[in-house]
């Protein structure tokens, strides 16, 4: 991710980090490759200490202090380096037409992405703000980050990087069985385990309850994989982890690894529930304002949201990514994202048209 400053919603996700990347191994992802980065970027002179950004989930980041004052400097391992630097391409365009981003800065070649010994590295400048959960947000505010980002989305009809197809993309619906039998392959893999963890234990038993709620909701799989409703270029990440407030209003969104070509309702779902899904339960309310807020700016139809929302609760219903950064990458740092996630997916399905009518504006 990009520059993430996280507040306190992200403490026990960097105790996480922290045990699974020594600090000598931050170190030393970035100390070899500093010289140049700083040279490739003229950055300056370094006057302290870069500091390692304990808080991203996927990437690596730092903040580098220079001669020429304070930056984020960006390992990208998450996402190729072209598209990475196609997407960093847009964000002057973004910048000129008021969204508020922080543009990357580019090297004496002009390009925004730095390759060094198959590395690749981006550099912004630095922007001082506090990351908000949905729940620290008032009424007023959940309602002008909505606004914010039907802003993006109309923003991005005139500055996008590419086309967008005349048809609209794909949205692939995973059959309830086939998901049973990613959890059977998992439960499979912890009962293999010699001397489980708390975290295989609390793994297994949410699996076997995941396929309870499967063979009992199998019947809600989404119709079809043409998810209803206008589609365009879209963040892709927009949540509280990528969003910068400052005295009331947003002053920066960060990381567009995940620009592309989505359903507009997919992404507003996917905010709401990233964003005030907190605690094992919906902050309903908030999320009513928040699609409100969206909806002033993009007039996007009830049915459309309702659409991309069921998507959306079936999507999580039979995924398990974090698993498989734990089990198939050896990568501990969403192992809290799965726990917290299964437990919204509970208080979720118990109140499926509650929570559809509250997404659905």
């Amino acid at each position: 991710m990009l520059l993430l400053l996280v507040a306190a919603g992200g403490r026990i996700l960097r105790r996480v980090i922290d045990a699974v990347v020594p600090e000598e191994a931050r170190d030393d992802a970035l100390a070899g490759d500093l010289p140049a980065i700083l040279g490739t970027f003229d950055l300056g002179v370094l006057v302290e200490s870069p500091h390692y950004l304990a808080d991203g989930l996927m990437n690596r980041n730092w903040r580098v202090s220079t001669s020429r004052g304070r930056f984020a400097v960006k390992l990208i391992v998450d996402v190729p380096l072209d598209i990475a630097g196609r997407n960093l391409g847009t964000m002057s365009a973004l910048a000129s037409a008021g969204i508020p981003v922080c543009p990357p800065l580019t090297t004496s070649g002009g390009d925004t992405v730095a390759e060094i010994d198959g590395r690749g590295y981006c550099v912004i400048e630095w922007v001082d703000g506090a990351h908000v959960r949905g729940g620290e947000l008032d009424l007023e505010r959940a309602a002008l980050l909505g606004e914010q980002l039907g802003q993006i989305h109309r923003v991005l009809e005139r500055e996008a990087p590419g086309q967008v197809p005349h048809a609209p993309p794909m949205a692939g619906v995973t059959p309830a069985a086939k998901a049973v039998t990613a959890a059977d392959g998992y439960l499979s893999v912890i009962d293999n385990l010699r001397t489980p963890a708390a975290f295989d234990r609390a793994a297994a038993g949410s699996l076997e309850q995941r396929k309870e709620l499967l063979a009992k909701y199998a019947d809600q799989c989404p119709r079809g994989e043409v998810p209803a409703g206008p589609w365009g270029w879209t963040h892709g990440d927009f949540q509280y982890r990528n969003i910068l407030w400052r005295e009331g209003r947003v002053v920066a969104v960060l990381d567009w690894d995940r620009l592309r070509v989505r359903p507009y309702a997919e992404e507003v779902a996917r905010t709401a529930q990233v964003q005030f899904g907190a605690d094992g339960r919906f902050d309903l309310d908030r999320v009513r304002a928040f699609v409100a807020g969206y909806r002033r700016v993009v007039d996007l139809p009830a049915e459309d949201l309702a659409d991309g929302v069921h998507r959306l609760w079936w999507k999580r219903m039979t995924d398990f990514w974090q698993l498989s950064f734990h089990y198939n990458r050896g990568d501990h740092g969403c192992d809290d994202l799965f726990l917290a996630d299964e437990a919204l997916l509970h208080w979720w399905t118990d109140r499926l048209g509650e929570v559809q009518d509250a997404m659905a504006g």
